[in-house]
């Protein structure tokens, strides 16, 4: 990619800018230099942190120099090759009931589609995991059916329980923790995306407990009410278990 730009983010880190738009290219160069910078192992980098249109890169300057940093970064851009079917796959289980999806009608309703339209092109697409924010293991998963692109909510929620899916702009995600939220509720799942002491998705810039990591691909499967409670039973007892490439099991751990 011959535009980016280096820039500095204080004294111990720099950010690569690849553009400035949510584009599932662009996010690929991201992924792509952040995945060499993780294989080559530097000394004195300390961690990338990928984001929709741009890498972060904390290093340690009494280890390395910024310019020496820069320098670094500027040859592996020059023969940075992309990925088009990097990352893993998941499938994970979600419950459009209306006992979660709080605000499905009124998506509807802006929309011009019925609950059940909504919930067809929602769990038709499959997803992009551009990057983790906002709290360990939520991930920025786009992009939606230009159908269901939507602005925030006039009024956010004070608390929204774990588990959550929600959309809002060209993005959704599930909240791995009770949260403030200001877009809107769709679902709910009861798949574990942050887990401090279990199975993780160990990838740079995920975090020790995320599930999900940059690049990754989702697909959500529409699940029961039943199905639903079911699942949470086994989560809460510790017994779900789920597995990449394309197939949540519900097996036990």
């Amino acid at each position: 990619m011959s535009e980016y730009k280096v820039l500095t983010a204080g004294d111990t880190a720099l950010v690569v800018e690849f553009g400035d738009r949510v584009d599932r290219k662009l996010s690929s160069f991201v992924l792509a230099l952040a995945g060499r910078l993780d294989e080559l192992r530097l000394e004195g980098i300390v961690e990338t942190v990928p984001t929709y249109r741009s890498l972060m890169v904390h290093y340690d300057p009494l280890v390395i120099s910024a310019d020496a940093l820069v320098a670094r970064i500027v040859d592996l851009m020059s023969s940075l090759r992309t990925v088009e079917h990097g990352g893993r796959e998941w499938r994970l289980p979600v419950c459009y009931d209306t006992e979660f999806a709080l605000d499905l009608g009124d998506v509807a309703t802006r929309t011009g589609l019925t609950p059940a339209q909504v919930i067809e092109r929602h769990s038709a697409v499959t997803y992009h995991v551009y990057m983790l924010g906002f709290m360990p293991g939520l991930a920025y998963m786009g992009d939606l059916p230009g159908e269901l692109v939507l602005g925030r909510r006039e009024t956010p929620r004070i608390k929204i329980p774990a588990g959550s899916l929600a959309i809002g702009t060209a993005m959704t995600c599930i909240f791995p923790r009770e949260s403030p939220c200001g877009i809107h509720l769709i679902g709910r799942s009861p798949i574990a995306l942050w887990r401090p002491h279990g199975k993780t998705g160990t990838k740079t810039g995920t975090g020790p407990g995320a599930l999900l990591a940059p690049g990754d691909k989702v697909v959500f499967a529409p699940i029961s009410l039943r199905e639903y409670r079911e699942l949470a039973a086994k989560a809460d007892a510790g017994m779900l278990d789920i597995e990449p490439v394309n197939a949540w099991t519900g097996a036990a751990a």
